[in-house]
C-alpha cells in the first residue's frame, strides 16, 4: 500500500513540473512573435520647453499675504489722524461754600471758581491746508489746543468754529504747510454689517506709539436717533458700531475698508461704573457732518436764528367747533406774521397742523419738542402736514428770518 501511495505522489509531482515547463516555453514563443512597433517618446510643448525660473508664477511673500482691506484702510487714513490735547477752563462749585452754614459765616465768598484742566481727544485732517474735524466736547471752552500728527510733530491749532448742538467743531493747524488729508466717503452708501475701523487717541496712547490706535468691527446699526440730550446736544441718524471706542477716541474717524472716512466717533454706551467700551459705540455720519463743517468754515458758526412766523394754539373740542374742524387734536394756526417763512409758504389762519415731517402733532408741546430734538438751522426745509377743511396738505417751509 505504501508503494502505491509513493508512486501516485511521484506521478503528480512529475505532471506539475511538466505543466510549468510547457507554459514557460509558450511565453517565450509569443514574445518572439510580437511585432516591433516604435516606442514614442513623450511630447513636450514648445511653451513648456521654454519655461525658465524667470517666468515661473509669482510667489506671494508672507508679508503680502497678511495684507487685507483692513490693513490697507488703516494705512491710507493713519497719516491724517491727529491726537488733540486741550487746556480748558471749567467752573466748579466750592465744596465748602455748598454748605449753607459756611455761606452764612462767610458772606460774599464766591461759590464757584475757575480751574484749568487738560483733556485729550482725536480728530482728522480733511483738507491739505490743515483743517481738522473733531467733536465739540473735545475743544469747547479751550484756551489752548495742541495737535500731534502721525509723524510725532506737535502744532498749535486755532478754533475756527463750534456747533454744540451737533457736537461738531472745526480747528486749523497754525503752522502753514501741506498736510496729508483723509479721503471722505459717502455715509449714505454704508452697508449694514460691513467692516469698519475706528482710529484715534484713546487714553493718550497716540503720544506713546507715535501712530493712531486702531480697532476694527462692523456696522452694527444705522439711523439711530437719540434726540435731545441734557448736554444740549442732538444726536440723530447715528452709525452704531462694535469697534471699540474709548475715552480719547472722540472726534476720530470711522473708516470703511476702502480707507474712506464715513463717520466721526462721538460717544459710547458703557457698562456699570463707566467701565469703558462694551462694544456699543456711535458715530456721526460724515455726510450730515460736512453740512455743519462747511458752514463753520464759511461763517464760524451755524445760523440757527430762524422762525416760522406761525402763531398757534392747541386744538380742543371747543376750538374744533369754532373753526369747524373734524377732529379735536392738533394745533390750530391762529395767525401768520407778514413776511414770514409761513406766509411765503402759503400757510393760512385756520389751518390745522397735525404733523411735522410725518411725525404726529397733538399739542403745541409736541411742536416744541420736535424743534428741540432736531438739528434744524436757517435754510432748512420743514414739511408741515396740514388739514385745511377736509383736505390734507403737505406744505414745505424754508426756515429763515421774517422780513417785513
Amino acid at each position: 500500500m505504501k508503494k502505491i501511495t509513493t508512486l501516485i505522489f511521484a506521478l503528480a509531482l512529475f505532471l506539475g513540473m511538466l505543466t510549468l515547463s510547457l507554459r514557460e516555453i509558450r511565453n517565450w514563443q509569443l514574445s518572439d512573435m510580437a511585432p516591433a512597433y516604435p516606442v514614442k517618446e513623450p511630447q513636450v510643448s514648445p511653451a513648456a520647453a521654454q519655461i525658465t525660473p524667470d517666468v515661473e508664477p509669482e510667489r506671494i511673500s508672507l508679508v503680502d499675504s497678511r495684507e487685507t482691506a483692513i490693513t490697507r484702510g488703516i494705512a491710507n487714513v493713519s497719516p491724517a489722524v491727529v491726537g488733540i490735547s486741550v487746556t480748558q477752563i471749567r467752573y466748579s462749585q466750592s465744596p465748602v461754600m455748598a454748605d449753607p452754614f459756611w455761606r452764612f459765616m462767610m458772606p460774599g465768598t464766591p461759590r464757584w471758581f475757575q480751574e484749568k484742566v487738560s483733556s485729550l481727544g482725536s480728530g482728522f485732517i480733511y483738507d491739505v491746508q490743515g483743517f481738522i474735524i473733531t467733536n465739540a466736547h473735545v475743544v469747547e471752552q479751550a484756551v489752548d489746543i495742541t495737535v500731534t500728527l502721525a509723524d510725532g510733530s506737535q502744532h498749535g491749532a486755532d478754533l475756527i468754529g463750534i456747533d454744540k448742538k451737533t457736537d461738531l467743531a472745526l480747528i486749523k493747524i497754525k503752522d502753514q504747510g501741506k498736510y496729508h488729508a483723509a479721503q471722505l466717503g459717502n455715509s449714505d452708501e454704508i452697508i449694514m454689517g460691513e467692516w469698519i475701523i475706528a482710529l484715534g487717541n484713546p487714553f493718550g496712547l497716540f503720544s506713546e506709539s507715535r501712530m493712531p490706535i486702531a480697532t476694527a468691527g462692523i456696522v452694527s446699526s444705522l439711523h439711530m436717533d437719540f434726540g435731545f440730550q441734557q448736554s444740549g446736544r442732538v444726536y440723530q441718524d447715528m452709525i452704531q458700531t462694535d469697534a471699540s471706542i474709548n475715552s480719547g477716541n472722540s472726534g476720530g474717524p470711522l473708516v470703511n475698508s476702502h480707507g474712506q472716512v464715513i463717520g466721526i466717533n462721538t460717544f459710547i454706551f458703557s457698562g456699570e461704573n463707566n467701565s469703558g467700551s462694551i462694544g456699543i459705540g456711535f458715530a456721526l455720519p460724515i455726510n450730515r457732518a460736512m453740512v455743519i463743517i462747511d458752514e463753520l468754515r464759511s461763517k464760524g458758526f451755524v445760523d440757527r436764528n430762524y422762525s416760522t412766523g406761525i402763531m398757534y394754539r392747541d386744538n380742543n373740542v371747543r376750538n374744533a367747533r369754532l373753526f369747524d374742524l373734524s377732529i379735536s387734536t392738533g394745533v390750530i394756526v391762529i395767525g401768520i406774521k407778514d413776511g414770514s417763512p409761513a406766509q411765503r409758504a402759503g400757510i393760512q389762519a385756520g389751518d390745522l397742523i397735525v404733523g411735522l415731517e410725518g411725525q404726529r402733532i397733538q399739542t403745541n408741546d409736541d411742536i416744541f419738542a420736535y424743534f428741540i430734538s432736531h438739528n434744524l438751522k436757517s435754510g432748512d426745509q420743514l414739511v408741515l402736514n396740514i388739514l385745511r377743511g377736509d383736505t390734507r396738505l403737505d406744505m414745505p417751509i424754508i426756515l429763515g428770518e421774517t422780513k417785513p
